[in-house]
């Protein structure tokens, strides 16, 4: 199947036909110029796969980000463009976040999906998967919190549950239906506090492998 191969009616069909590419880092929070660090992305992904040559065309596949002029949003954009790959979102249900998915980047998106789907497809390839990760990163959460606390800083936001589940469930479930994924990080410094620290939740409850992951640039 090509990336410019129109998608059948099943989405988790058509996505299957591809390699995801998934990219994990800060928001609009992020100072950093995003287009020489989706440059050094692509660059090394470049590598990376002429070392291991993927079966499947690749896809990007995000995770609902509106938007914005710096951050994991407008990197993906630029890593999108220099690939010259279509794109995947996956977005929360209206009953979970009823503004996530009208307030996402919908640039290149050819697949859209909602994460009940992958839940489902979780469910079904692993059983107890997703009660497994739903305790793991609550478990996370809790000790986050007992970390912030210490520090005089107050509670994460209850969102964070929310999107870590997201991020954690999208990975597991593309690894699942794909058969294999890369995940690439925009930075070293990755916060303690943020959403893409729960990466190391994934891993250990082996959902996916840390060898899918592309170390930062």
């Amino acid at each position: 199947m090509s990336a410019n191969t129109p998608p059948s009616n099943d989405p988790i069909e058509s996505l299957a036909q591809y390699h995801p590419l998934i990219i994990e880092g800060m928001g609009a929070y992020d100072p950093r110029d995003p287009e020489p660090i989706a440059r050094q992305i692509v660059s090394r992904l470049r590598d990376r796969w002429q070392a291991q040559p993927l079966a499947k065309p690749v896809i990007l596949v995000t995770q609902g980000d509106p938007l914005e002029e710096r951050g994991i949003s407008a990197i993906t954009r630029h890593v999108a463009d220099e690939l010259d790959v279509s794109r995947a979102m996956v977005f929360l249900d209206p009953d979970i976040a009823d503004y996530h998915k009208p307030n996402a980047d919908h640039c290149r998106v050819m697949l859209e999906i909602c994460y009940s789907a992958l839940t489902r497809v979780l469910e079904c390839g692993r059983p107890r998967a997703m009660s497994a990760l739903e305790q793991a990163i609550d478990s996370a959460l809790a000790e986050k919190n007992q970390q912030r606390e210490s520090q005089g800083k107050g509670a994460l936001q209850s969102y964070y549950r929310d999107f870590a589940l997201l991020q954690e469930v999208t990975k597991a479930a593309c690894n699942m239906i794909c058969g294999d994924l890369t995940v690439a990080h925009t930075s070293a410094d990755i916060s303690p506090f943020s959403v893409t620290s729960f990466y190391q939740i994934g891993v250990a409850l082996d959902l996916i492998s840390a060898a899918q992951i592309m170390g930062p640039p």
